[in-house]
């Protein structure tokens, strides 16, 4: 077997076991059977979000909502709100981001929508967005309690009218 052979064949069946780690469960799953599948918390909204992320709506904050999808392996949080793009800016830097807000370069195609279940647009949808990720275990922040439960925390902060803006909050 040649080496291009060789790396063809392991290129093939770690992107089999990758495919296969990500495949969504069938009807006959047990999970699925129960109504274990993913759904939406109906008692959990900004507070849980908030709470979970470590991170404090600014006061006087407008808009204030959150949900929480409870899935199977992992359950997503979503926090957002509108605030003085000042208190936006604060709470992207204390993120413990690596780097700075950047902008998205465009809308994004239609990706999974969540922010759609708070009657939202999709933050990666939107023109002049800026994003950012962390990924809170890997930064050494000793203000965060449960850094080691956020696997990750993604922000978006899209500029409004009047020095507002609007902040998306996503985690996991």
């Amino acid at each position: 077997m040649t080496i291009e052979r060789g790396a063809w064949l392991v290129a093939v069946v770690a992107g089999s076991l990758l495919l296969s780690a990500c495949s969504v469960p069938d009807a006959g799953d047990r999970a699925v059977r129960e109504g274990r599948d993913w759904h939406w918390d109906p008692e959990a909204g900004a507070g849980e979000a908030s709470a979970f992320m470590g991170v404090a709506v600014p006061e006087g904050a407008a808009q204030v909502t959150g949900a929480v999808r409870v899935n199977p392996r992992e359950d997503v949080y979503l926090l957002s709100f509108v605030a003085a793009e000042s208190d936006a800016e604060g709470v992207a830097e204390g993120l413990g981001l690596w780097e700075s807000l950047r902008a998205l370069g465009g809308p994004a195609g239609a990706g999974e929508e969540l922010f759609g279940h708070l009657g939202l647009a999709e933050p990666q949808s939107l023109k002049g967005a800026r994003w950012a990720g962390v990924c809170p275990p890997c930064v050494d922040d000793d203000r965060r309690e449960n850094r080691e439960k956020v696997q990750w925390i993604e922000i978006h902060v899209q500029a409004l009218k009047t020095d507002r803006a609007r902040v998306y909050l996503q985690a996991f």
